[in-house]
């Protein structure tokens, strides 16, 4: 059996860090929100010995596709011969969530290709030990995520807003990142919180402002990102942000014309960027992409899309 999807990419349309935590986390105020850029994962099943092998046209060690497929074998307690080709568009390091979207396309796809059904409690605990941004990628849209990002709080839909992604060939260390906020156990985000709700209630609406609490120390470390985010700025993006701890910075364009002229100004500049032109991909969209990819295995009834539970709106 053989089953082929998209896994796409998220941008943070807001991000707090808030008080340093006694699991040595942060805890943490964002806005997820996915995009149209995505991997595509070829999965291939036969029965038999357990046995996973992965393909793809980047060497990334410790790949998360492959842990979490074995989680969804032990789980389902199945075996089986799983041959994966990953395809990957998304860049990595890019404070995009490329890994995080594949592990999570696996807890998806994976059960209804073994037809082995797995409650959505049980993907988002798998999809929790993963990695933090993983549980969002189960979701799709947009949505609050509280604590360190895992508990999470579905938002209305977006339009299809136009986006710019730039990416350039900068590596941001997460953790040297979180290093320079300094964020003590005891530290008041009382502010921060007050802001963030301000932002989460005004979403998409006209004059929207957003913040990144780590640009403050990664613009120091990386100039460059904050020009892109003052040319994004000139070229009539609101608002313009950079997303996680980078390096991507994104600009959300009120029509495709502007989105496109500012593209081909970064596309035309000589500076090793990636660039990328896309559109804010709603729940709704999300869904529908992958009762589509699903519905190819097995009656669409019985494998709706996989959120039949306290999520499900």
């Amino acid at each position: 059996m053989r089953l082929r999807t998209r896994s796409l990419a998220k941008i943070n349309l807001d991000l707090r860090v808030l008080n340093k935590r006694p699991d040595g986390y942060h805890e943490l105020r964002t806005i997820f929100q996915t995009v149209s850029l995505g991997d595509t994962i070829q999965v291939d099943y036969q029965p038999g010995r357990t046995k996973i092998d992965l393909i793809s046209n980047f060497n990334i060690s410790d790949n998360l596709i492959v842990r979490a497929a074995d989680n969804v074998l032990k789980t389902t307690k199945s075996t089986g011969r799983l041959g994966f080709v990953l395809t990957k568009r998304i860049p990595l390091g890019g404070g995009l969530g490329g890994g995080s979207s594949n592990a999570a396309t696996v807890l998806l796809a994976l059960p209804a290709l073994l037809g082995k059904p797995l409650p959505m409690e049980k993907r988002m605990e798998l999809a929790a030990e993963l990695g933090s941004d993983v549980p969002f990628f189960l979701l799709g849209g947009s949505a609050v995520g509280l604590g360190r990002g895992t508990e999470l709080y579905p938002l209305p839909d977006l339009p299809s807003l136009q986006a710019l992604l730039v990416t350039p060939g900068i590596h941001v260390s997460t953790p040297d990142a979180y290093r320079a906020l300094d964020r003590k156990a005891t530290h008041d985000g009382s502010r921060e919180i007050a802001d963030f709700q301000a932002v989460a209630c005004r979403i998409g609406s006209t004059g929207w402002r957003c913040k990144n609490d780590f640009e403050t120390v990664v613009f120091q470390q990386h100039p460059q990102l904050k020009l892109i985010k003052g040319k994004l700025l000139k070229l009539g993006a609101q608002p313009a942000l950079m997303s996680g701890s980078g390096s991507t910075v994104f600009g959300i364009f009120p029509n495709r014309e502007l989105r496109d002229s500012a593209a081909r100004f970064f596309r035309n500049e000589d500076s090793g960027n990636q660039v990328f032109s896309v559109t804010l991909v709603s729940r709704s969209r999300y869904r529908a992409l992958w009762r589509r990819q699903l519905a190819t295995l097995r009656d669409s009834k019985l494998w709706p899309w996989p959120q039949q539970d306290r999520y499900a709106g």
